[in-house]
C-alpha cells in the first residue's frame, strides 16, 4: 500500500524512505524468525541500525548529524516498524536518547557524543521509570549524591528502551527534594557500579530490550551531568513530549500499515463461496474501517511532526498523535484477527506478531489516559507551557541549508 505523505514530505524524505525500506527488507526481515524464536535482544541488529547513521537524523550537520528533522525521524521509525516493530523500537529508543543531549548537552558533551551517534558508535538511551514510579516522575527514588568531583548513583531504573544494547544511558536521578530535586546524567554502560538486570521474556517486540539498570555506588564525573542540578524533570518531560510520543506513534503507524497490507493480501488469496473473501460486504466493512483508521493515524502523526519541524507549538498534536496511532493500531489489530479467524492464530502468519507488538506501545511516554488528560488541560486552557516551540532538532532550528525544504503540494511531485 502506498504511503502517500506527499503533502508533508519532500523528495529528500521519500529518498530516505526508500533507503530505509531497502535496508529493512534486506537486513531486518531475514532476522525475524530467529528473533521471534529467541525472544532475546538482537545486538547485531541494533549495531546494523546504528551504523546507518539514522539515529542522528535530528542532529544538525554542523554537529555531525544528518540535519533532516522530525518528520524524517518518523519515516525512519515507521519504515523499520512496517517490517519489524522490534527494529523500529530499537531506532526510536535511541532517538529518544538523542533528545536530551541536543537540548541540554554542553558543547563538550555534544562534541563527544553527537558525532559518535552519527557514526553508529554510540546508542544512547533514556532511563526515567522506576518500579514504584511510572507517569509519576516525581515519585522516583534513585539518588545521585555529589562527592567531590563525582556523583554517586544508587537505585534502579526499569523499562529502559535498548537497555541491553545501549552504550550511553541518560539517567534522571534525585539530587534533592520536590520538582527541583531531579537532575540528569550521562552514564556510560561500562561504568563500574552499573549492572544490567537479567533479561525478562516479554509478549512481543522480540529482539528489542526494555530492561532494568541497577546502580550500586556507581561513580561518574560531575562533568557528566546534563544541564544544571534541578533540570531533571524538564529533561524527562521534554524528551517524552518531543521524541517519546511521536516515536512510539511512528512504531504504531508502521505496525498499522503492516496489518492492513497483510489483511488485504489475505482477503485476496482466501476464497469463500467460490469468490475471494474480499468480495464479502462484511469483510469489506471491516477492511474499510482499518483503512480509515490508518489514514487518520498517519495524518495526525505527519501533521504533528511537520509542525514540530516548523518550530511552532504543537504539544497537543504530539499527544494526540500518540493517542490516535496506538489506539487505532490496537483496534485494527483486533479487526485483522477477526478477518483472519483461526488462521491468524498461527505463527506462520504475522498477524499475531503485530497484535503482540502493538500492545507494547500503550504505556511508554504516557498511557492513553495520560494523553487524554493532557488534551483536556489544553481544551480548558490549563496547559503548563510548551516544549515544542523552537526546540533543537526541528528543521527550523537546524542551521542554514540543513532544514527540510518546504512541503510539496499535492500533485506537484
Amino acid at each position: 500500500m502506498a504511503t502517500r505523505g506527499a503533502y508533508f514530505t519532500t523528495d529528500t524524505h521519500e529518498d530516505l524512505r526508500e533507503a530505509v525500506k531497502s535496508f529493512a527488507q534486506t537486513h531486518v526481515r531475514p532476522r525475524i524468525p530467529a528473533m521471534e524464536a529467541a525472544g532475546t535482544p538482537d545486538h547485531e541488529l541494533a549495531a546494523l541500525i546504528a551504523a546507518q547513521g539514522w539515529l542522528a537524523v535530528t542532529v544538525a550537520r554542523k554537529d555531525g548529524g544528518l540535519g533532516l528533522g522530525h518528520l524524517a525521524k518518523t519515516i525512519v521509525i515507521e519504515e523499520l516498524s512496517a517490517v519489524s516493530a522490534a527494529a523500529g523500537a530499537i531506532a526510536q529508543a535511541s532517538q529518544l536518547g538523542v533528545a536530551k543531549i541536543l537540548r541540554y548537552g554542553d558543547s563538550r558533551q555534544k562534541r563527544t557524543w553527537l558525532p559518535a551517534i552519527r557514526r553508529g558508535e554510540c546508542l544512547p538511551t533514556i532511563a526515567v521509570t522506576e518500579p514504584a514510579s511510572g507517569s509519576n516522575v516525581l515519585g522516583m527514588t534513585l539518588r545521585a549524591e555529589l562527592d567531590g568531583g563525582q556523583y554517586v548513583l544508587n537505585g534502579r531504573k526499569v523499562y529502559v528502551g535498548n537497555s541491553a544494547v545501549g552504550t550511553l544511558h541518560g539517567v534522571v536521578a534525585r539530587t534533592g527534594t520536590g520538582s527541583k530535586g531531579l537532575s540528569a546524567f550521562l552514564v556510560e554502560a561500562d561504568r563500574p557500579g552499573l549492572q544490567l538486570g537479567p533479561h525478562r521474556p516479554a509478549m512481543g517486540l522480540h529482539g528489542f530490550s526494555f530492561g532494568e539498570l541497577i546502580f550500586t555506588d556507581c561513580r561518574i564525573p560531575a562533568a557528566n551531568r546534563l544541564g544544571q542540578e534541578g533540570d531533571g524533570l524538564a529533561i524527562a518531560y521534554s524528551s517524552s513530549v518531543l521524541y517519546g510520543r511521536p516515536n512510539l506513534a511512528a512504531v504504531a503507524l508502521g505496525i498499522h500499515r503492516a496489518l492492513v497490507d497483510a489483511t488485504v493480501d489475505f482477503v485476496k488469496e482466501q476464497r469463500r463461496y467460490g469468490h475471494p473473501l474480499g468480495d464479502l460486504d462484511t469483510i469489506r466493512q471491516k477492511l474499510g474501517a482499518m483503512q480509515s483508521r490508518l489514514m487518520t493515524a498517519r495524518l495526525a502523526l505527519y501533521h504533528a511532526c511537520h509542525l514540530l519541524d516548523l518550530g511552532v507549538e504543537c504539544d497537543g498534536e504530539l499527544q494526540n498523535a500518540k493517542l490516535i496511532n496506538v489506539e487505532y493500531a490496537l483496534d485494527s489489530a483486533r479487526t485483522a484477527m477477526e478477518i483472519h479467524g483461526a488462521t491468524g492464530l498461527h505463527t506462520d502468519r504475522p498477524i499475531e506478531r503485530y497484535l503482540r507488538d502493538a500492545h507494547h506501545l500503550f504505556a511508554p511516554a504516557g498511557t492513553s489516559d495520560i494523553q487524554r488528560l493532557r488534551l483536556a488541560e489544553q481544551a480548558l486552557g490549563e496547559s503548563k507551557g510548551s516544549w515544542s516551540t523552537h526546540q533543537p532538532g526541528s528543521a527550523a532550528a537546524l542551521s542554514a541549508g540543513e532544514a527540510v525544504p518546504a512541503p510539496i503540494p499535492h500533485g506537484a511531485r
